[in-house]
């Protein structure tokens, strides 16, 4: 294990003070029903409290059910705040927005679209020329790695190329945050670790602050700046780790300080995993 891990609990007044410059993104007292149609409602999520820090990539990470994924679609506007405050650059979250883009983790291309067609759908509702939209298109097809695949359609394409044409999508947007919900959980394990290496060279070409939720271990590790790790439900938040790891280099995922930090990060996830399938909340 490693000897002094570097971890940050943040109360649930601040703001700011994350070490990665102004809060794009404050969760405060966060509580959330899920109100199912039929059965009783489900506590998801309880006094969830976070700051996100412009251009951070950090990762949401915890055991099944623990409300990570209602955490994202909530800092998204997908599902209404009850109870709590989210903001996003210091004004509350109403409702979806184009300053927050979202990858899913089925891809949610359009099947009757072309690759090109699928990326230029977002920028059709922009103010810009036609031109501008396809040479902007053209450009995050590029930064993806599809260049020669614009005229093909999702069904001709292999699952980590149907992701790259949904993260162009989502980046030609042009958003402030990238919100990504286990976007490479259906991908094979060749094709993700790929992906995850793709993903952080784009967000060094292109920064951004990006919220990643996971369920892997060495992903969240490997991608984040830190990691959010989750409670059993209802979900809080158990302690956010500062990874602290060099990810330019190649070699990361074999070093000694990669296993530590993996190690330590499963230890509390196991502990909440354990306590998830007993049925017994934090």
């Amino acid at each position: 294990m490693i000897d002094s891990p570097r971890i940050t609990l943040l109360n649930s007044r601040e703001r700011e003070g994350t070490g990665f410059g102004m809060s794009r993104i404050v969760v405060e007292g966060l509580r959330h029903l899920y109100r199912p149609k039929r059965g009783a409602p489900v506590l998801a999520l309880e006094d969830v409290n976070l700051s996100v820090g412009d251009q951070e990539f950090i990762a949401l990470l915890g055991p099944s059910g623990c409300g990570k994924s209602t955490l994202l679609y909530l800092m998204g506007g997908f599902l209404p705040v009850e109870s709590g405050v989210i903001t996003m650059d210091g004004a509350p979250v109403a409702g979806p927005g184009p300053d927050r883009g979202i990858v899913f983790q089925h891809f949610a291309l359009f099947p009757w679209k072309t690759v090109l067609q699928n990326v230029l759908y977002g920028l059709e509702r922009q103010p810009l020329e036609r031109a501008e939209r396809e040479a902007r298109a053209h450009a995050f097809i590029k930064m993806v790695g599809l260049s020669g695949f614009e005229n093909n359609y999702p069904s001709q394409l292999s699952g980590g190329m149907k992701q790259r044409a949904a993260i162009a999508r989502t980046l030609a947007i042009d958003p402030k945050v990238l919100l990504m919900d286990e976007p490479f959980g259906a991908l094979d394990a060749q094709t993700r670790h790929l992906m995850q290496t793709e993903l952080l060279a784009i967000w060094r070409r292109s920064p951004k602050t990006v919220i990643f939720v996971t369920h892997d271990v060495q992903e969240a590790v490997y991608l984040a700046e830190r990691v959010v790790v989750m409670s059993a439900r209802p979900g809080r938040i158990k302690e956010i780790v500062t990874v602290g790891l060099d990810k330019a280099d190649p070699e990361l995922t074999r070093s000694r300080a990669f296993a530590d930090m993996s190690d330590h990060v499963w230890s509390l996830v196991r502990d909440e995993a354990i306590k998830a399938q007993a049925g017994v909340g934090p």
